[in-house]
């Protein structure tokens, strides 16, 4: 294995933290130069996984799949105990050593990926998806070149890693290019993880501005949410050592904002689970209301058929009604009128007129027998008075 990782949690035994880090280390870092960041972490309720490479990863970032498979496998075991959001925080050539072999894997296209012996872990891919909400780069990304860069290494390191990158140089252009090109389409492709924070400097020799400056313009163009924070004068990876309240307010709110990133998206997972069923049961809904409507009337000689009162008697005693049917029932359910009431007497009052004597009634025998129809409506006659 070509590197290692470990878990930095605040106190054994202690409650599982609001969130976790995925730490990124640079080649050649120590446990004391992260020392301060992960101090951060913690007074921010946040855990912290840790992971450091060998600097030759840089030129085969397939060496650290391995290592890669062990973080992905960590974090699997943790969401699965219960979701959390998780945050990448990738430090100076970290994004090219292994992290966006990280990134290929959780996208499923790392090659000779493998979780714990798992051959099926489309479920595993899915869930860790849901949970990383935010990146974080700082003094990051480098391009990606045939330049062998160690921070905080001595002169002598420095020489013999030149001399090493200027023999592969002549054997393995051709495989740098494709590499190269392979490293940011991914970086550029996880847009959808979440926001973005850049920290970074203008004077910063192992990471140009302007490397930066262009993927973080880049990153908007394609819909990213991206803040930067930038210096004039900060020494590479060391922003936070030079500018600690400039930097843990910025670190601060970008938790912030991912963990609301992570609140959403789990707020849609669900709501999107339960959708169908209640499509379902609005569609049997609308379904059993229409078959209500026995007839509908196309035809002048069409009639509405409603059901009577004795047809909802006589379903009512077959057995027990479902909610549906009661429903119907009050709907076509008619109010009687009795004889003796108010209403009946106002209707007997208007309708049956009280004196006839004057109007000439003629029988239906005079009506004209040739017509095939009686219209009851011309057998009587206006009055001659």
């Amino acid at each position: 294995m070509w590197g290692r990782f470990y878990w930095a949690k605040n106190g054994a035994g202690a409650k599982r933290g609001d969130g976790i880090v995925v730490l990124f280390a640079w080649p050649s870092s120590q446990e004391s130069q992260l020392k301060s960041h992960v101090d951060l972490y913690w007074s921010l309720g946040w855990d912290c996984l840790i992971c450091h490479v060998d600097f030759v990863t840089q030129f085969f970032p397939k060496r650290s799949i391995a290592v890669v498979n062990g973080i992905f496998g960590e974090l699997i075991k943790e969401i699965k105990i219960g979701p959390l959001p998780i945050v990448l925080a990738v430090f100076s050539v970290a994004s090219k050593c292994c992290f966006y072999k990280f990134l290929q894997l959780v996208e499923g296209q790392c090659e000779g990926q493998q979780v714990n012996g798992c051959s099926n872990f489309q479920d595993d891919y899915r869930l860790l998806r849901d949970c990383i909400c935010g990146q974080m780069y700082d003094s990051s990304p480098v391009e990606f070149t045939n330049d062998l860069k160690l921070p905080d290494s001595p002169r002598v390191v420095s020489w013999v890693a030149k001399a090493f990158t200027s023999a592969l140089d002549a054997l393995l252009i051709n495989k740098f290019e494709v590499a190269r090109a392979e490293y940011w389409q991914t970086l550029y492709s996880s847009v959808s993880i979440g926001p973005f924070l850049i920290l970074c400097s203008e004077d910063d020799e192992l990471t140009p501005y302007k490397v930066v400056q262009s993927f973080a313009q880049r990153l908007q163009e394609l819909g990213a949410d991206v803040s930067i924070l930038k210096w004039r004068n900060s020494p590479h990876v060391a922003h936070y050592k030079n500018h600690q309240c400039e930097y843990r307010d910025a670190v601060t709110k970008f938790l912030g904002k991912a963990s609301l990133t992570y609140s959403r998206r789990r707020l849609h997972r669900t709501c999107r689970n339960k959708i169908p069923e209640s499509v379902c049961n609005l569609h049997k809904a609308a379904y059993k209301s229409n078959e209500s409507f026995k007839k509908v009337a196309v035809d002048p000689s069409d009639h509405f058929f409603l059901p009577s009162s004795v047809e909802l008697n006589e379903t009512r005693n077959e057995g027990s009604s479902s909610p549906i049917d009661e429903q119907k029932q009050e709907l076509f359910r008619v109010p009687s009128i009795k004889p003796q009431g108010v209403l009946s007497q106002i209707l007997f009052d208007v309708c049956i007129p009280k004196n006839i004597e004057g109007w000439d009634i003629k029988p239906i025998s005079s009506l004209n027998k040739s017509c095939g129809h009686l219209n009851p409506v011309k057998s009587f006659r206006r009055s001659r008075l």
